[in-house]
């Protein structure tokens, strides 16, 4: 017996008969309430709006500009001031709670709590260094910075995750642009500071960072969600296609280029304020201009969507071939595949048992398959990775949040310090979204492992420290460059290579455990290395500085910072050297196919054909087989 399977059903799905016909004029379909739903409940919306909230969320970046106001105002030497930087590289990176909390609410609580906690840390600090409340204790101080900069893994953890776990097989490429953006947020904010404040007040740069992160995430907190993984039809879906992120890119280049423009130009040229606030108007179009290609990207969903429902409307139905009286067995009771489990879903089942994680903490499974949180945190892959990260990302760190007491050092003057502050943010950004593009090309032609290119990079650092260490005229010029690059280009591979080797599943909470490498090499090179050198170097010269009304301890010369800066490019050696253990590791891994699983479930679908692959010999039997 054979029936007449779809027609009726086909014909009353919601695909064809709501689906305008293929020649409808596209400015009529954008503008329409529906199209603009699409847009804003889409996975591509979820890509710009984490796109603004990076770029708002890398405050931490610009502790150099702003060091000198905390010092002087606080009356903190070096050690001190080194101090209160280490908590917030601890804050900035002390991700656990944010990944533990988004793995059983939804990213909109983890992007709210993130949002309080800018707002409550930034403002206390503002009003401590303004002199609107009383002068509070060190402790007190660290414990504001360190809930403001925490807010940053917030936002890392709800928009960043999320998007990688929507983009599987692109998560190179997400990790490097959303990355990037951070990296320039720096710079944003410096034109920003321009524009609102005049450049005169560093106080209210502070103000600044309190409320604009802030005010982003509460805007976007409710198009930040999880998307499950859409099924692969034939010549790709525009829903997961890579061409968005390219557009991603070469705007975010402009923005660059746009940055380094005005701060080449506002170094040699004298700006009044409303000269300022003009200058600003480019950047913020060249922010929301992401929009028009994520418009863009929907409306060719939209036509694809018009497009397989044409399809499946005039294709004839399948047939469907009974067999009478046959009993069916238990094998052959489900005929098709079982719906796909998607890693963009975020589970608890670990969190709920506990003891069984325990049990299996020793028994990881093969690299590049779910590891539970403890399997991850136990594995030697793990424990390599972060010993390496500890020695890059600290080093760089440590020159980043010196940047202007080294230059001070040197003696250039506090114009030039904040180029070199924005020069950081500039090419943090070339480093983040070289890193992601470039590693994520070279391992699909290529096969070219993360962890290598992670090697060479930390490599590169060593040239950028030693032109610290050496202190020759114009060096700092170069040595930000390299140092803002190195800073950039480590992330996403390290983001990268967590979410390959132990899976995505529980990306929210290894996301963050990789990023405590960060606060653990600041402490040990900034603050024990750098800060103590500095002091004692201060000590010898007997120099005396005097800010805001307030005695501060200041260093002169090349040795203030040379010896601190040999240790790290020692430490950056070993660094690599112990980051060639992982390439060794995982070098077989690499140079298979990492990403095989999420076609396989892509083209197993959700239980159902493929839209577009119905056609009149193809048949589906009730016991499996043609009929």
């Amino acid at each position: 017996m054979v029936f007449d399977a779809g027609a009726a059903g086909m014909m009353s799905s919601p695909a064809s008969s709501s689906a305008p016909p293929p020649g409808t004029n596209p400015l009529r379909v954008i503008l329409t309430r529906g199209f603009a739903r699409q847009v804003v409940t889409g996975r591509w919306f979820t890509v710009f709006a984490s796109l603004l909230i990076m770029a708002a969320s890398g405050a931490t970046y610009i502790f150099g500009t702003y060091s000198g106001t905390l010092k002087s105002s606080l009356g903190y030497d070096q050690r001190t001031l080194n101090t209160v930087s280490f908590f917030k590289d601890l804050g900035a990176n002390l991700g656990v709670f944010s990944g533990l909390i988004n793995e059983v609410t939804p990213p909109w609580v983890v992007l709210a709590m993130g949002a309080a906690m800018n707002l409550f840390g930034y403002l206390m600090v503002y009003l401590a260094v303004s002199g609107r409340t009383a002068k509070p204790p060190l402790w007190l101080v660290c414990l504001y910075i360190f809930a403001g900069a925490n807010s940053q893994s917030f936002a890392n953890t709800g928009a960043l995750v999320t998007c990688v776990k929507n983009f599987p097989e692109s998560r190179g490429v997400v990790l490097g642009i959303l990355k990037g953006f951070v990296g320039l947020s720096g710079a944003v904010y410096t034109q920003l500071y321009l524009a609102f404040y005049g450049g005169d007040d560093p106080e209210s740069l502070i103000l600044l960072i309190a409320w604009l992160p802030a005010a982003v995430s509460v805007v976007f907190v409710h198009t930040i969600r999880y998307m499950p993984y859409p099924r692969r039809r034939r010549g790709g879906s525009q829903e997961t296609s890579s061409d968005p992120f390219f557009c991603f890119l070469y705007l975010s280049i402009a923005l660059a280029c746009f940055l380094l423009v005005m701060i080449v130009v506002q170094r040699q040229v004298t700006f009044s304020r409303p000269a300022y606030g003009l200058a600003a108007t480019p950047l913020l179009i060249l922010l929301l201009m992401p929009l028009g290609v994520v418009v863009k990207q929907e409306y060719k969903i939209f036509r694809e969507r018009q497009l397989d429902a044409a399809l499946i409307a005039a294709s004839p139905p399948p047939t469907i071939a009974v067999a009478d009286h046959v009993q069916l067995s238990s094998k052959t009771e489900h005929p098709l595949p079982p719906p796909a489990t998607t890693p963009a879903t975020p589970s608890t089942s670990c969190l709920g048992k506990f003891g069984g994680c325990v049990k299996t903490m020793f028994h990881p499974p093969a690299r590049g398959e779910d590891h539970t949180i403890l399997q991850a945190l136990v594995s030697i892959d793990m424990v390599v990775l972060f010993v390496a990260t500890i020695c890059g990302v600290g080093g760089t760190l440590t020159a980043i949040d010196n940047m202007g007491q080294i230059g001070q050092s040197l003696g250039y003057p506090p114009k030039s310090i904040n180029t070199f502050v924005s020069l950081i943010s500039i090419w943090n950004y070339a480093g983040r979204v070289t890193a992601g593009y470039a590693s994520e090309a070279a391992l699909a032609r290529y096969r070219f492992p993360r962890p290598l290119l992670l090697t060479l990079v930390l490599l590169l650092a060593c040239a950028g420290h030693l032109l610290v260490a050496l202190g020759a005229p114009g060096s700092l010029y170069a040595a930000s460059v390299v140092i803002g690059f190195c800073f950039g280009a480590q992330w996403p591979l390290v983001f990268a290579v967590i979410s390959e080797v132990f899976g995505l599943k529980y990306y929210s909470t290894l996301y963050n455990l990789g990023g405590m490498a960060s606060p653990v090499g600041s402490y040990l090179l900034n603050v024990r290395v750098a800060g103590r050198l500095y002091d004692a170097q201060a000590e010898r010269q007997g120099g005396v500085g005097v800010g805001g009304g307030k005695q501060e301890r200041v260093c002169l010369g090349v040795e203030c910072f040379r010896r601190s800066f040999l240790i790290i490019t020692a430490a950056t050696v070993l660094g690599a050297a112990v980051s060639l253990v992982l390439v060794w590791r995982t070098w077989r891994f690499y140079k298979g196919d990492i990403y095989a699983r999420f076609r396989e479930e892509g083209e197993a679908g959700d239980g159902r054909l493929p839209v577009g692959r119905v056609g009149a010999e193809e048949e589906v039997a009730v016991n499996g087989r043609k009929g």
